[in-house]
C-alpha cells in the first residue's frame, strides 16, 4: 500500500510563500530586493512553486547520451589516424570529424580507421567534389555507423559568402541529401559563441531550420534526418532550460510541414567563457557545461579541452577532456536517468518563458522576410552585437564574474609565449554579400590588455 508521506501537512501556496517573505522583508521592497533581470529577458524569482508552472516539459526520450571527441587534423592525416585509435581505446564512444580543408588525404584516413567499432559523424565544411566522393565511398567501408553532416546557411552566416553561390549550394546540398549517409546539420553554436541571448539563439535556429524546411519543399524532400549542434553556456539552469526548450519549438515549426523528421541533438561547451589568464579554470566552466548538455536531453556530448583556445590538439588537453565526460556518465551515472530534471519548477518555468520569448522573436524575423532576408539587411547580425557589447560591458565592469580574469586575478600569470594558436579575434579583409555573424571570446580586451603589460 503507497504510504503518502506529506498527508499530515497542508500544502502551501504561491500566494502563502510571498506572503511570509513580504513580511520578513520588514517593508523592503520585495521586486528590488528578490528579483534578479537578466538580458535574456526572464526574471529570477526568489522561489518557484507549482501554481507558477503551466505545463510541463519532459526531456527528449533516449537511451543514453554519447561520449564524443573530436578530430581536427591540426596536425596532419598520420597524427590523426594515431589519435582516432588511441581515443577509440580510451573511451570515446563518438568520433566527431570536422573537415575544414579539402588538401588532406581523407582517404587514407578513413580507411585507416574503417575497422573501429565506434561511430563517426563527419562535420562537412567546406564540400568539394572529389572529397565528397571520398567521404561517400568511406561511409560504405567503415564498420559502424557513419554519417556527414552538411550545413550551407551556417556557412553563409558565419564567412558571408556562399560556397558558391545560392543556387548552386542549394543543389549541391539537395544531391547530397539524396545520398543515404548524408543528413542536415544545422549549426547553432555560432548564435551562442556570438553573443545572442538565449531567446535569440532558439529563435535563430528555428529560422535557420525553417529555411531548410523551405528547401525540402523546392526539391520535394520529406524526409529529414537532422543533427542540431549547440554550444553550452555556463549559465547552469539556463542552458538545461534552453537545450529542452527547443524540442518544443522545433515541434510547434513542423505542425506548419508535412516533413518527417528525427532529431538528434549534439552539444558542446562555449567557447565564448573561455579564458587565457587562469586557464585551469576552463575545466570548471566545461564541468557544468557538460552536465547541462546532458540534462537539457542532448544525445551526443563533446568536451571541450581546458587549453583549446590557445594550443594546438594535444594528447594531454584532449585526455582531459574525455576524461571529465567519462567520470559524468562512469561514475556519476549521469547516464542512469533520462528525466533527472522534470518537475523541476524553475526549470519549467523558464522553459516556458523561453519557448514564448522565442517564438515572438522568430514571428517578427518570419514577417521580415526570414533568416536569408534578415541576414542580408544586418539586422540579426545588429541584435547579436548589440547582446554582446552588453554582455562583454559587464565582464570590463565587473559584473559578470571571470574567475582568473576579473576577479581574483593572478598577476603573476604569463601566457604571451605559451600561445601556439592566436586566442584573439583575427581581421581578414575579404569581399562579402553579408556582414558575418562573428564569434567572440568576451574576454579578450582584458587579456590584451594583460598581455600587452607582461
Amino acid at each position: 500500500m503507497e504510504e503518502k508521506l506529506f498527508k499530515d501537512f497542508e500544502a502551501v501556496s504561491a500566494k502563502a510563500w510571498k506572503q511570509k517573505i513580504q513580511v520578513d522583508l520588514k517593508g523592503a521592497d520585495y521586486n528590488e530586493k528578490l528579483i534578479t533581470k537578466t538580458p535574456h529577458g526572464v526574471d529570477i524569482k526568489p522561489f518557484y512553486h507549482q501554481d507558477d508552472v503551466e505545463q510541463q516539459f519532459e526531456t527528449t526520450p533516449k537511451e543514453t547520451w554519447k561520449v564524443a571527441e573530436q578530430i581536427h587534423f591540426d596536425h596532419g592525416i598520420e597524427k590523426a589516424i594515431e589519435f582516432t585509435k588511441d581515443i577509440a581505446e580510451r573511451g570515446a564512444e563518438f568520433i566527431w570529424v570536422v573537415i575544414s580543408k579539402t588538401d588532406l588525404d581523407y582517404a587514407s584516413y578513413f580507411k585507416s580507421v574503417a575497422h573501429l567499432a565506434t561511430d563517426f559523424y563527419i562535420e562537412y565544411q567546406q564540400p568539394h567534389s572529389d572529397l565528397s566522393k571520398t567521404l561517400l565511398e568511406a561511409s560504405k567501408n567503415h564498420s559502424a555507423k557513419f554519417e556527414i553532416g552538411i550545413d550551407p546557411l551556417h556557412h553563409f552566416a558565419s564567412i558571408g559568402n556562399w560556397w558558391q553561390n545560392l543556387e548552386k549550394d542549394q543543389q549541391m546540398w539537395s544531391t547530397l541529401l539524396q545520398e543515404t549517409s548524408v543528413v542536415l546539420q544545422v549549426d547553432a553554436r555560432l548564435f551562442q559563441q556570438a553573443g545572442a541571448t538565449i531567446p535569440q539563439q532558439l529563435a535563430y535556429t528555428l529560422a535557420q531550420f525553417n529555411e531548410y524546411l523551405n528547401w525540402t519543399h523546392h526539391f520535394s524532400i520529406e524526409n529529414l534526418e537532422v543533427k542540431l549542434i549547440n554550444a553550452v553556456g555556463s549559465n547552469y539552469f539556463f542552458e538545461i532550460a534552453k537545450l529542452k526548450a527547443l524540442p518544443y519549438l522545433l515541434e510547434s515549426l513542423l505542425e506548419a510541414y508535412e516533413n518527417k523528421v528525427n532529431f538528434s541533438y549534439f552539444s558542446i561547451p562555449t567557447k565564448r567563457n573561455k579564458t587565457l589568464y587562469d586557464y585551469n579554470v576552463n575545466m570548471l566552466r566545461t564541468t557544468t557545461e557538460c552536465m547541462s548538455a546532458v540534462l537539457g536531453g542532448s544525445h551526443v556530448v563533446a568536451n571541450l579541452a581546458y587549453d583549446e583556445i590557445y594550443h594546438k590538439t594535444n594528447e594531454f588537453g584532449e585526455r582531459i577532456s574525455r576524461n571529465q565526460l567519462l567520470m559524468l556518465k562512469e561514475e556519476s551515472y549521469f547516464d542512469k536517468v533520462e528525466n533527472p530534471t522534470d518537475g523541476a519548477y524553475y526549470i519549467d518555468s523558464l522553459v516556458t518563458q523561453f519557448t514564448e520569448n522565442a517564438w515572438e522573436v522568430f514571428k517578427q524575423l518570419e514577417q521580415g522576410g526570414g533568416f536569408v532576408q534578415q541576414l542580408f539587411e544586418g539586422k540579426i547580425q545588429q541584435k547579436i552585437k548589440a547582446s554582446s557589447e552588453e554582455e562583454i560591458t559587464a565582464v570590463e565592469a565587473g559584473e559578470f564574474t571571470l574567475v582568473g580574469t576579473n576577479k581574483y586575478e593572478n598577476t603573476q600569470d604569463k601566457m604571451k609565449n605559451e600561445l601556439e594558436v592566436s586566442p584573439f579575434l583575427g581581421k581578414s579583409p575579404r569581399k562579402t554579400l553579408i556582414e558575418p555573424i562573428v564569434e567572440r571570446r568576451i574576454a579578450e580586451a582584458i587579456e590584451q590588455k594583460r598581455m600587452a603589460n607582461e
